[in-house]
């Protein structure tokens, strides 16, 4: 367990979008990339929001409280943006969407916090996207950071906060990029597709489920041999934001990637999740904002990607 990423941290920059009504999975199975009809309640959804070309607009974790009511989770900055443009679709569903920021708490957990936490649960499920709920409460497993156990917990406001040793919002950012999931958040709004974030092999896209805006590209990425961009972990002496762009050391013209999402290591320096070109991976020698910037020392990601499974 990394002794760095231990405790609860309150997690203000998240935002909470509620999704009500009959049609509310039905609703939402047409308008992301995952399958929210088939949702269960001890589960919950990694998913993408698409343009119609394939690019993200927003990603989230959902989750039903009830058959008719669904949480989605995402970076408070592009959550305005969003509910706006995912409210044009819903037409004549019977399904209402609006912004609970303010009625939920939302908090990361992880180590001997989230190890405390589950102690006092029955029935609890240790897998990825596995949900479980024990009063007003629900906590959503992640994937771990560097070998260390993470969960999501939300809850109405005025539900006792967790009792856990306070872990800052910055050691939690930090504990997100090493997990190698990536949140889209406003600078890198419509920039990639699922798979250049690794979310296909992360549980964050159903190819069985049926149409969605973009869905035709994003099968067309996986099935045609086309992606040639992947989600990498990334390190660096100088500072790193999202939006940066990175460039190959064989080919200064043009950007080869981008800093997807970035935190201040505690060990000194940056880390990073960025997306970049396959072969310039492979080929090393990359830099961050600028020709001639920062050097990047990369690694693969934390998991395998699902051509690898």
């Amino acid at each position: 367990m990394n002794t760095q990423i231990n405790g609860a941290a309150k997690l203000t920059h998240l935002g909470v979008i509620r999704v009500e009504g009959e049609d509310a999975a039905k609703f939402l199975h047409g308008q992301l990339t995952q399958d929210f009809s088939l949702l269960g309640l001890s589960e919950a959804r990694l998913a993408a929001f698409c343009s119609a070309k394939g690019r993200m607009q927003a990603s989230f974790i959902g989750f039903k409280r009830s058959p008719t009511d669904i949480l989605l989770v995402c970076s408070r900055d592009i959550l305005a943006a969003t509910l706006k443009r995912m409210s044009m679709f819903v037409l004549r569903a019977k399904a209402k969407l609006s912004d609970v920021t303010a009625d939920f708490a939302v908090y990361g957990l992880a180590g001997t916090a989230l190890q405390n936490t589950i102690e006092t649960i029955a029935g609890y499920e240790g897998s990825a996207w596995a949900k479980t709920d024990f009063g007003p409460i629900s906590l959503v497993n992640l994937y771990p950071a560097d070998g260390t156990a993470r969960a999501l917990w939300v809850a109405p406001v005025g539900t006792p906060a967790p009792t856990a040793a306070v872990m800052t919002a910055e050691q939690w950012a930090w504990s997100e990029v090493l997990g190698g999931i990536a949140t889209i958040t406003q600078p890198v709004v419509e920039a990639f597709v699922p798979q250049m974030l690794n979310y296909e092999s992360v549980g964050g896209v159903n190819f069985k489920k049926g149409c969605y805006p973009g869905q035709e590209v994003v099968a067309r990425s996986q099935f045609r041999g086309t992606l040639k961009r992947r989600a990498y972990l990334a390190h660096s002496e100088s500072a790193l934001n999202a939006g940066d762009e990175l460039f190959a050391r064989d080919d200064a013209s043009q950007p080869c990637g981008m800093v997807v999402q970035a935190a201040t290591a505690p060990t000194g320096g940056f880390d990073a999740i960025v997306s970049m070109q396959i072969t310039a991976f492979a080929a090393g020698g990359v830099h961050a904002i600028r020709p001639e910037g920062p050097l990047l020392l990369l690694s693969p990601p934390p998991y395998p990607l699902l051509a690898d499974i």
